[in-house]
């Protein structure tokens, strides 16, 4: 298994690229939000990779971050998601808004990217639920949830709420919140709703 490729871009025709690494040229497909942070033709380039094996073809997906390849085998183990769907899905929204959409359960955002109808909506928030939920968009990225709310949120879902719920009561306390304050700030929006 091909794991990560280290070499020079040779060429980019999204969202397939041509790496050279020491003399051999891999075809890698990577998703848009990859491609749009690539280096320039002629620089070089890593990227973490997931290889699938065909009877009919040999494939190599790229990922810029080991988190983005991680999202990516959690959506192919879904039945009727496959490689394209999965890198369509990490091409319309970033991970943290699927992290979050995934917690929410808003099919709405899924369905306004190309290919996902309403069913297959339902059954990425139903089969990814507990698996990307706020931890993994907790784990980084322009839409990260701070330490404190982090806790404050795992301390809410402790106590039994949904991860919905506490996402929602989360937004009735104030930043820079410490954890106990928030706890109670949050259990008191809670109670009003």
């Amino acid at each position: 298994m091909i794991g990560r490729l280290s070499g020079v871009l040779l060429e980019k025709n999204p969202p397939q690229l041509l790496v050279d690494c020491h003399g051999v040229g891999y075809e890698v497909d990577v998703p848009m939000s990859t491609f749009y942070n690539l280096p320039g033709v002629g620089e070089k380039v890593v990227l973490f990779t997931h290889q699938t094996i065909r009877e009919d073809a040999h494939l190599l997906f790229g990922f810029g971050h080991a988190e983005e390849r991680a999202v990516f085998r959690q959506l192919i183990k879904i039945t009727g998601v496959g490689a394209r769907m999965a890198l369509s899905i990490l091409s319309g929204m970033t991970i943290a808004d699927l992290a979050q959409a995934v917690t929410l359960q808003e099919t709405g955002r899924l369905v306004k990217v190309p290919g996902i109808g309403k069913k297959t909506a339902e059954r990425l928030l139903l089969e990814l639920k507990g698996k990307l939920g706020a931890d993994i968009g907790a784990g980084g990225g322009a839409h990260a949830v701070p330490d404190s709310q982090s806790d404050i949120l795992n301390a809410l879902v402790a106590l039994g709420y949904s991860d919905k719920e506490a996402l929602l009561a989360l937004k009735a306390v104030p930043a820079g919140s410490g954890v106990s304050d928030g706890i109670k700030l949050a259990l008191k929006a809670l109670s009003k709703g």
